[in-house]
């Protein structure tokens, strides 16, 4: 529910329930919602947000293909050239320090094809 003149925002707070990660507003009927950080920054395109989560759906999309690939972790490993405990990071979807970079040779090794879609914003 979105504010509207006739309904407008009477009252807005941090929400700790979302770990403060988040609003909640009353609008003057009473209604209430609630809006997540992460939408904020989706919804402004923020440069930072949009890289975490590209990073986010390549590293779930690695997590999948390493379960189902036939490739030993240790040949996975080698092909990378890189050691055990990088290739965990890589696979860590809470890990932001890791490049798309790296990512892209990870699903590279595990024979995957990744394509870039580059389009005008629409209005």
């Amino acid at each position: 529910m979105a504010p509207i003149p006739d309904d407008p925002i009477a009252n807005v707070y941090v929400d700790r329930e979302l770990g403060a990660e988040g609003f909640t507003y009353t609008l003057a009927s009473g209604r209430e919602g609630t809006v997540h950080i992460e939408e904020v920054l989706e919804y402004n395109q923020d440069p930072d947000h949009l890289r975490d989560l590209l990073l986010y759906r390549l590293t779930l999309e690695a997590q999948k293909r390493i379960d189902a690939t036939p490739l030993a972790r240790r040949e996975i490993i080698r092909r990378l050239a890189t050691s055990p405990t990088q290739l965990y990071r890589l696979l860590d979807q809470t890990n932001y320090r890791k490049s798309i970079d790296q990512m892209l040779r990870l699903l590279q090794v595990l024979d995957c094809k990744v394509d870039l879609v580059v389009r005008a914003k629409s209005a």
